[in-house]
Order: structure tokens, then sequence, then C-alpha cells
């Protein structure tokens, strides 16, 4: 019997003399194609005094290179009646066009020309440097996203998993035009990215047109490995934080293994039976985006009886070991410490007993069901491709899959037991100090 593999579209993949990796997924049906370009850059590569700069560089790819100047990307893109956006995480940044397939040309001729030529002014640079400090002013204003920012500061004190993609406010506010530069010409370049054309196109001439326009860029790119390796866990951690808002909300984390460790298949099962979700497999929510799962132990334990109006938890697999998360926002006159009571109950009970099969089949459909998914459309073909490719491979993404279908109860009970240790807790309150309507 054949072994499982994920559904996808037929390949055609080769490396320009650059070190550019292409991979093109041609759908003959398709009304669209599909660009993204992938660098295996991301905040991960910062160091103090620059954090937010693979982000500040994400905007700035936007803003004036060779042919195309300031404003003229996004008018290319949607004159042709398509549609683009970028985005930063800890491992990667990646941008994206999708455009009838007969206008394929306008979003390679604007990959190729920015790759390496990119402009970033001392002047646009002043100019989005306003634009990104607005955007971390709004995201102070979520909760959420102080509490994040604070639990991971706790989680790390090597590795640069410890800040936000974001960046700092005082480096917001001092990193100069020629440090943004000097970042951009190191680690941006052939060597560190990855092309995908999903959707309709020709193959024989899609082909010819990226060797026309990539072949000539230089070979650029440091690596881009990080060499920090975070000592192990001593003992829990926890902060408060206090703030405007209404609503109390507690957020935990533990040390959780990398995407492409053994211990991962049992992790992101443990994820799906505690809080619903399975980033990459999942049907109902995006990579960042959470979603309610009312069959989840957290949810059945903390919102069903009132004690909270929303739980769940929270990991995504990174290249190094990142934090395995449960939160809960506390329900009106709940407390947070018999919030935290209750996770751990819940916690221990799954370290314990394992998962019912109940629990193991529906996650093997919920697996099943989000590949299939996954792979309709041009866009999510060409992020899905990108993404497997910049993080691991194609194949990994298969030998995931596998693993995922075949992970045992007993596993996932060991998994549980390793995770949630207290000598790698990291605990974070936040506590409206106005407005609470909590007692």
């Amino acid at each position: 019997m054949p072994r499982p593999g994920v559904p996808r579209p037929a390949l055609r993949r080769f490396r320009l003399p650059n070190g550019l990796r292409v991979v093109l997924a041609r759908e003959t049906e398709s009304p669209t194609a599909s660009v993204w370009v992938w660098y295996r850059v991301g905040s991960k590569n910062e160091w103090p005094g620059i954090t937010g700069a693979s982000h500040w560089v994400e905007h700035m790819l936007f803003q004036g290179s060779p042919r195309y100047g300031k404003g003229e990307i996004d008018r290319a893109v949607v004159e042709v009646g398509g549609t683009l956006n970028a985005f930063t995480d800890t491992d990667f940044t990646a941008y994206y066009s999708t455009v009838p397939r007969e206008h394929l040309a306008v979003p390679l001729d604007i990959e190729s020309d920015r790759m390496t030529r990119a402009l970033l002014r001392d002047e646009e640079v002043e100019r989005e440097r306003t634009v990104i400090h607005s955007e971390r002013e709004g995201n102070e204003n979520w909760p959420e996203f102080l509490v994040e920012e604070e639990l991971f500061q706790l989680g790390f004190r090597a590795h640069p998993y410890r800040w936000d993609a974001l960046g700092s406010r005082a480096d917001i506010e001092r990193l100069t035009p020629a440090e943004l530069r000097a970042y951009y010409q190191r680690f941006y370049g052939p060597r560190n990215a990855v092309l995908v054309v999903a959707g309709g196109f020709d193959s024989a001439a899609t082909e010819r047109g990226i060797r026309r326009r990539f072949s000539t860029l230089p070979s650029s790119g440091d690596d881009v490995r990080v060499r920090a390796v975070e000592p192990p866990p001593r003992g829990e951690r926890r902060a408060v934080l206090g703030g405007p808002g209404t609503t109390p909300y507690l957020r935990i984390g533990w040390r959780s293994p990398a995407l492409a460790d053994p211990a991962t298949p049992a992790a992101m099962a443990v994820n799906a039976i505690l809080g619903g979700d399975i980033p990459l497999f999942s049907v109902s929510s995006g990579w960042w985006r959470r979603a309610e799962h009312p069959s989840s132990r957290l949810y059945r334990a903390l919102v069903d009886p009132g004690l909270a109006v929303r739980a769940g938890s929270s990991w995504h697999p990174r290249e190094y070991p990142s934090l395995f998360t449960v939160w809960a926002l506390a329900a009106p006159r709940q407390s947070l410490d018999r919030i935290e009571g209750v996770i751990s109950s819940v916690l221990e009970r799954l370290a314990r007993s394992g998962p019912s099969r109940v629990e193991l089949d529906d996650f093997r459909v919920k697996v099943r069901r989000g590949v299939r998914l996954a792979y309709e459309g041009a866009s999510h073909v060409g992020f899905r491709l990108g993404y497997f490719s910049t993080v691991g491979s194609i194949e990994f993404e298969d030998r995931l899959y596998r693993a995922l279908l075949s992970v045992r109860a007993s596993e996932v009970r060991d998994r549980a037991r390793e995770l949630f240790r207290d000598e790698a807790k990291v605990t974070v309150s936040y506590l409206p100090t106005s407005g609470a309507s909590n007692a």
C-alpha cells in the first residue's frame, strides 16, 4: 500500500548559478498566477540595536527600486487586477503578488528589480520610520501584544526569538538609514531566497523569463543560521503587567521543539487537543489568526463553565526551539489564579492519561482535510510551497504529514509530560488598572 503523501500539483524545481531556488507549480485551469519570494531572513537575524530591521526592510522594498519608483509597485499590480502584500516573521520574510495569468510578467519584473537593488533612500527610510512607529504604538494598545512580548522576553535570554518582529520602540527610534541598508545588503539576495510561481502559466516560457530576469543578479546573501544557543530553563519565571482594559489576561509558555525535531508531530497533536488548531494543517485558521474550537479541552474546561470568555493554546513550530503557549481571557469576576489552576489540571490530565481515541481520530481528520484545502488556489499553493522550501524542504512536508497521521496516543502523552515541566514554565498576567469589570 503506498504511503500517504500531500496532494500537491506537479512541480518543476531548479536552482540558478547565483543560488536562487525556483519552484514552479503549474495548474492548467487556473485563471491566476501567484508569485512569491521568500527570504530566509527574519527577526532571528537581528541583534540588539537593530531589532525590527527585517520588518522595516519589508516596508522599504515597496518604496523604490531602479525600475519602480515610490508607489509604482502597488500601482503596477493593481492596474492589471492583481493583489499584493508581504509579511515578516521570526524565520523569514515573504512577498507575494497574485495576478491574472496573462500578466505574470509584472510581478516577476518587480521581484527581480528589488531583490538586490532596492534603493532604501534616506528620506524614504525616515518617512517609513513614522509608519512603523505608529504600527508599534497601535499594537501596544492591545494587552495580548504586550503579554506575548513580555512572555518571549522572559522565556529567552540568549536567542533572538526573545524580541518581536516589530522590534523595540528604542530601536525603531534610533536605527539609521545606513544601518538598514547594510542589513539589507548583507542578508537579502538570491542565496537566501526562494521564488515560487503557482497557478496558470506556460512552463517553458516562464522558466525562460525567470532565467532572463534573475540570472544576472549577484550571488549575495550571508549565512542566516543563528549561532546563539539558549541555555536550558532552570526555573519558573513570572511577570505581572498592568494597563488599560477591562479583561484580565493570562498566558503561559514552555520551551517547545524546533520544526524539524522528531518530537514536533506529537507536540502538534498536543496543541490540537488542548486548543484545536493545527498550524499549516488546519482548515479553520490561518498562520497567525486564532479561531474558537468548542471541542478542545481548554475551551470546555474554561469557557463552557464561564471561567473565561476565550481560551486556547498557540504554537507555531519554528526553525529553532520556541514557546508552546496556553492563554485565557477571564470572564467577569473570575480570578486568574483560579483559571491557572484549571489550566494546570487540564495539562496534568493529558500528561497522565493521554488523548482519547476520539480525539486522535478527530485530529487525523483535521490534518487530512486541512492539507487538501491548503492546496486550493494559486495563492495558497504559493504560500505552502514557499514556506516549506524556506524552513526545510517540500519533502519535509510529506514526512511531517505522514508522521501526524501515524502519531500514537502514548507519544502525545509523553510529549505533554516533557513539555509542561515547571522548571520550563514562563507566566505573564495582565491586570487592568482602570475600567476593570472583574472584582
